[in-house]
Order: C-alpha cells, then sequence, then structure tokens
C-alpha cells in the first residue's frame, strides 16, 4: 500500500456504502409511493434476514440458519423489523402483542415469521433494485469499468474459503464461524453482495490479528490521536451517525475523556496509549494483509481490484465526482430532508428531527466530497433501519 492512499479496506467500503445509500435512497422512494412514508429500511436487512421470509411463514431457527448468523442477533433483528411493521411472530395467546414485542426478548427458535403487507411489499420493491442501481452505476462510469470491478470483485470471491452472508453484517461476527465453501462460481451475485463477501473476508482476516476490531479501527480510532478533539467532531470525521460514533464500552480502553477546558461545556477525546497501539496496528495490518492477498490471489488480481475501485472516484464530470450522482437524494426521503416519523412510531419527535438533520448534513458531506466523507468500514445504524 503506497503512503498516504486509502487501504483496500476502506476503498471495499466507501464503494458499498456508495451503493447501499444510493440503493435505500430509491427504496425509501419507492415504498412512499406504495403508501409507506418513511419506509427506511437497508438493504442489508433484505440480504440477510428478509429474503429468506418470502410469502409463507419460516422459523427464526431458519432464518438465521440461511442467514449465517447467530440465534441472538437474528431475534435482535426480528424486534427491529416487527416493531416497525414488516414482519410478525406468533403473539402470546390473550395478548394483542407477545411478551417483549418489538425487541428480541422472548423470542423462540421455533417461532414463525410471516410478513406483514408491508413486508410483502418491500421484498417485493428490493430485489429489482440491485439490478437497476448497477445499470445506473454503468450508465454513469462505463459499462466496462463496472464489468472489470464485477469481475475482479468476483475472482477474489470465488477463492475464499468459507460460505459467507450476502450482506455485510451489522457487528455480530465476534468469534462467529463460517460454514466451509461448497459452491464457487456457480451463479452471480450483486456487486454489493461482493464487496460485502470480501470485506468482510478482509474484516475476518484483520480482527483475527488486531487489538482492536477493523470497525473501530477504521473510524474512530482512526481520525484520533494524542491530540484531543471535541467529541461532536468524530461524526464528521469518520462519516458515521452520532449513534455509531458514540464512544461505548468497546472503544473505551482505546480513548481518554476530559472535559473540554476551552468550553463551559462537551467533552474532549485522545487516544490512550493502548489505543495509539491499535491505531499503529490498524496501519500496518492494512498493508500486511493487502501483501498476503496479492500473494493468495495474485498481484495482478489485488491491482486491478484496487485500481477499479479507486477509478471510481477519479471519474469526474464539470469538476464534480461521478460518485456524487448517486449520492444525491431523491426529494421526498429523510434524506433530502423530508419530514417522516421514526422507524415504528407515528410522529415526528424531537430526536427523530435531530436524526434527519443528522442524515441530511451527512448526505451533502458524501455528495461534496465522497472520498474524504464516506466511511472507511460500514457501521450500520439500527435507528437508520441497518443503513449507513
Amino acid at each position: 500500500m503506497l503512503m498516504g492512499s486509502r487501504s483496500l479496506s476502506a476503498l471495499l467500503s466507501q464503494i458499498l456504502v456508495a451503493f447501499t445509500v444510493e440503493l435505500d435512497n430509491e427504496f425509501e422512494r419507492r415504498m412512499g409511493e406504495a403508501g409507506y412514508f418513511g419506509a427506511r429500511l437497508s438493504l442489508v436487512v433484505w440480504a440477510n434476514l428478509m429474503r429468506f421470509a418470502g410469502e409463507g411463514a419460516v422459523s427464526v431457527r431458519d432464518l438465521a440458519a440461511q442467514a449465517l448468523a447467530p440465534g441472538n442477533r437474528m431475534k435482535f433483528e426480528l424486534g427491529c423489523v416487527e416493531r416497525w411493521g414488516f414482519v410478525v411472530l406468533r403473539p402470546d395467546s390473550g395478548s394483542e402483542h407477545r411478551a417483549g414485542w418489538g425487541s428480541g426478548r422472548g423470542i423462540r427458535a421455533e417461532w414463525m415469521v410471516r410478513l406483514t403487507p408491508k413486508g410483502l411489499t418491500a421484498s417485493r420493491i428490493w430485489p429489482p433494485l440491485f439490478g437497476e442501481i448497477e445499470q445506473r452505476w454503468e450508465r454513469r462510469f462505463g459499462q466496462s469499468e463496472i464489468g472489470r470491478l464485477r469481475r475482479t470483485l468476483q475472482g477474489v470471491a470465488d477463492k475464499l474459503d468459507v460460505e459467507l452472508p450476502q450482506g455485510l453484517p451489522a457487528h455480530w461476527l465476534g468469534t462467529q464461524e463460517f460454514p466451509p465453501r461448497v459452491e464457487r462460481g456457480e451463479k452471480s451475485l450483486p456487486v454489493p453482495t461482493l464487496l460485502s463477501q470480501v470485506l468482510l473476508a478482509f474484516r475476518l482476516e484483520f480482527d483475527g490479528e488486531s487489538p482492536a476490531p477493523l470497525v473501530h479501527c477504521a473510524n474512530t480510532l482512526r481520525v484520533l490521536g494524542e491530540t484531543p478533539i471535541r467529541m461532536a467532531e468524530i461524526p464528521r470525521l469518520t462519516g458515521g451517525s452520532p449513534e455509531t460514533s458514540a464512544l461505548g464500552w468497546q472503544l473505551k480502553p482505546y480513548v481518554v475523556v476530559t472535559p473540554d477546558a476551552a468550553a463551559k461545556r462537551g467533552k474532549v477525546v485522545r487516544l490512550s496509549p493502548r489505543g495509539l497501539m491499535a491505531q499503529e496496528a490498524y496501519h500496518r495490518l492494512n498493508g500486511e494483509i493487502e501483501k498476503r492477498w496479492e500473494e493468495r490471489f495474485g498481484k495482478e488480481a489485488i491491482g486491478l481490484l484496487r485500481e477499479s475501485l479507486q477509478g471510481l472516484f477519479d471519474r469526474h464530470k464539470d469538476g464534480v465526482p461521478l460518485l456524487s450522482q448517486g449520492l444525491v437524494p431523491p426529494p421526498g426521503t429523510a434524506r433530502a430532508g423530508a419530514q417522516a416519523p421514526s422507524l415504528g412510531r407515528w410522529d415526528v419527535g424531537v430526536a427523530a428531527r435531530q436524526r434527519m438533520r443528522d442524515l441530511v448534513a451527512q448526505s451533502e458531506a458524501f455528495v461534496r466530497d465522497p472520498a474524504g466523507t464516506l466511511p472507511h468500514y460500514p457501521s450500520w445504524d439500527m435507528n437508520r433501519g441497518f443503513g449507513p
């Protein structure tokens, strides 16, 4: 990896987020046309959950098995989409809602999951969007460029030794082990699926050697240093949402938080000695893993992959990055400033208005400077339907 250049994992992440934002915006727009205004469920939920539900009923256990997800994580996500009105689970007898409704609490593996009318509408809107957005990218960047990207991603994905989910998991990796690969190159997968699987393979290798997981290293720990910065600046610097940029317990060992001496309120944050070590490991491992991948998958293949990803950032029209075109939100969507209740709620509350302002600000930054503002690793926000 050249000094000053973005890592392969960052390039994969930024292109995946760009594709996700464009597809999610179009999904939200079409759901609104179908009568479900403000339905901001992200494509990762389709890839790892909703596509397995279908028009019949399926058990929680089978959903988790098909999604290659831990049972407890599947229950958590089912609780979310239940609360948001996309699925129903077996209710307790004699009650309107089951105990623990809207959460993963009390869900049993043998319970059956059914799509609601809203969920059925979503399941019919999603599948064609993958091809339609990919065609937009072909018109935007050229069919040959997107074809080359697909081939290079497919070439790496076909050589992976384990079966991986079709969507990049939302924080449920940990010690998760995936089954050995059975099929190779048997079917054509959407570009975001290939991006997700190649990025996930990189993350699995990285997390096995790093003191901190890639999702934290590539975002918060990457933008911090020994000089304190205001905590409120982290979302802007990482490209993540305020919720996913919060300093939760997993990040606490790597940072030092103190009151902001230059202001009456607020706090500042800097890296602890352990955080500095994690940051150094992040930069070192990115280079080492990319070198290993050149040996494993072929130097030419990884070089072409990097070149294809970087090329999407380099293409401009009238001085504006072509990547920005797909990041402009259509009218009537939350990223365009449309007022809509939070998922699962009927009114637009104070928190919903702030989240919409955050979405608009993030979208404007993405459009203005995709290379400089898109996250270096996707961090899916539950409050955004598990979108970026």
